[in-house]
């Protein structure tokens, strides 16, 4: 078998796929069907396309219910998992706060800025109901919005896998934009070496680990985010006070799917690094982190 690679645009950064194929016409057609997952989920979830079903509910917000399919009420019941999970701080109503921080800009938002969008944040508000063989969701403020960037990117990732295997596919690397599935290792049997990016050192590694099936996810406060007198104010925002967290410099996890290893790393910062780091641990997941002092964590 040979291996093949393909790099791809989407969800606003640079992705590739890898895969081992016996013919590199066979390679091509199934490396375009995953793409096109991708780029379907993009498609149908991004807040930023006028036809997203995401920007559907959030213009009817304060106004009628939407009718929503079943993909879609199974990511709000995960959301609904992560909110509970995370005591109430990972909420994909918070977006409404990128109205007021600025990550290009260069200083955070007053309070003043920040006050009049919390009424608007809240997951107990969102509205959801049975109808028939299909269900609806409602917003019921005007100004409220929802947002699957706390966990599209790893869903597409996964569901990217998905086809793969659905093809036969069984040695493959999924990245996106730094979010990884592996569907098995190398044909030859050997794993995958999986760089972990030091979060504070441009071109260093934190670490080179391998793997042969799973999935990984970081976040941290090293891509978005700005410094205004000395603090840095990473993009990660506290739902119930707006502001940015102060966390760890970075956190990577090992999980079955790259939803839930993102989903682990997301509540970890949130949670901050003394209660995100117990809880990470409490999880059982394999992880990597890195405190605000530069302090390394971790059991793998």
């Amino acid at each position: 078998m040979q291996r093949f690679a393909f790099p791809f645009r989407a969800m606003a950064g640079e992705n590739r796929i890898e895969l081992y194929a016996h013919a590199a016409a066979d390679a091509g057609h199934i490396a375009a069907a995953a793409i096109a997952e991708v780029q379907r989920i993009e498609a149908k979830y991004s807040r930023y396309r006028d036809d997203s079903i995401v920007t559907r509910i959030n213009r009817r917000a304060g106004g009628a219910p939407v009718a929503i399919d079943a993909e879609t009420a199974q990511l709000l019941d995960y959301a609904e998992t992560c909110f509970g999970q995370s005591e109430g701080l990972f909420d994909i109503t918070s977006g409404v706060l990128r109205r007021a921080w600025n990550f290009k800009g260069d200083r955070p938002p007053s309070e003043a800025e920040i006050a009049p969008l919390l009424p608007l944040i809240g997951w107990r508000q969102v509205e959801r109901a049975t109808v028939g063989d299909g269900a609806t969701v409602r917003l019921p403020r005007t100004g409220m919005e929802i947002d699957f960037g706390g966990f599209g990117k790893e869903y597409a990732a996964d569901r990217a896998a998905a086809v793969l295997l659905a093809h036969g596919v069984r040695h493959a690397f999924v990245d996106l934009c730094g979010d990884v599935v592996v569907t098995g290792p190398h044909a030859d049997g050997t794993p995958w070496a999986l760089g972990i990016r030091h979060p504070r050192r441009e071109g260093e590694l934190l670490a080179s680990l391998p793997i042969q099936s799973g999935a990984v996810a970081t976040s941290g406060d090293y891509e978005r985010f700005l410094v205004f007198e000395g603090r840095r104010y990473s993009h990660i925002l506290h739902p119930r006070t707006g502001q940015s967290v102060e966390s760890f410099q970075s956190v990577t996890a090992f999980a079955p799917s790259c939803l839930v290893a993102g989903s682990l790393t997301t509540i970890a910062m949130l949670r901050g690094e003394q209660a995100g780091g117990a809880w990470l641990a409490a999880s059982g997941a394999s992880f990597v982190a890195v405190t605000g002092n530069g302090e390394l964590l971790g059991n793998c």
